[in-house]
């Protein structure tokens, strides 16, 4: 009983796996009911790391068209200035259209936000992108209420900053919004009624939900 259960499992388990990589060759780059599909690099960061053109190549050979970049350092795009990044991904004829940038502590200087996040803006704007994301958030912007709705009044200005290039800025979850608590909230409660949805979108994560023990679809 024990042998055939772990059978069904593992050929269940390949069976979707399969369906899931014909489905991805098959939709890669097309509109699918109204959405276009993309993909975020986070999912190949390793070879990202190691050989970026070449993987993007590849990408671009799958059908792959529009990203989301999750590597930017000392205002590079995994190693390419931004004017040598957006070259590379015109010639693949891929688009960036959206992007994982922590903004943090170093980003904001109690009233207005630093250079550093300044450059991160006109750096994503040169790319086209339409989406700036931040996928965290500091221990230290949320180790009170105030804090917390301070910084989420700088996330409402950050998106005003965005739209003045025609771009939104955005927040990606992970788990402890749904695990940590102020005043009887969860976090993620006291952000949706903090954060304006003209300026702040939500990009959910429903893996990192699941960790904690919420479901999307109540949410």
């Amino acid at each position: 009983m024990k042998s055939s259960r772990r059978t069904f499992i593992k050929t269940g388990a390949m069976a979707v796996a399969a369906a899931a990589i014909l489905r991805q060759k098959a939709f890669a780059s097309e509109k699918v009911a109204g959405r276009t599909v993309g993909l975020q690099l986070y999912s190949v960061r390793d070879e990202m790391q190691k050989d970026p053109l070449g993987t993007l190549k590849q990408l671009s050979a799958m059908g792959y068209v529009f990203l989301e970049h999750a590597n930017y350092v000392d205002r590079k795009f995994y190693g390419y200035a931004a004017p040598e990044f957006k070259k590379v991904l015109d010639d693949l004829g891929m688009k960036m259209v959206s992007g994982h940038t922590v903004f943090g502590l170093q980003h904001w200087d109690g009233k207005d936000f630093t250079d550093a996040w300044k450059y991160t803006l006109e750096d994503a704007a040169l790319l086209k992108q339409q989406y700036v994301i931040s996928p965290w958030m500091d221990e230290k912007m949320r180790d009170s209420y105030d804090n917390l709705s301070k910084y989420l009044d700088v996330f409402n200005k950050c998106g005003e900053l965005c739209m003045k290039s025609g771009m939104k800025f955005g927040y990606h979850n992970h788990d402890f919004e749904f695990t940590q608590k102020f005043n009887e909230k969860k976090v993620f409660d006291i952000m949706l009624e903090k954060m304006d949805p003209k300026l702040v979108v939500v990009q959910l994560d429903i893996g990192n939900m699941y960790n904690a023990g919420a479901v999307a679809l109540k949410w």
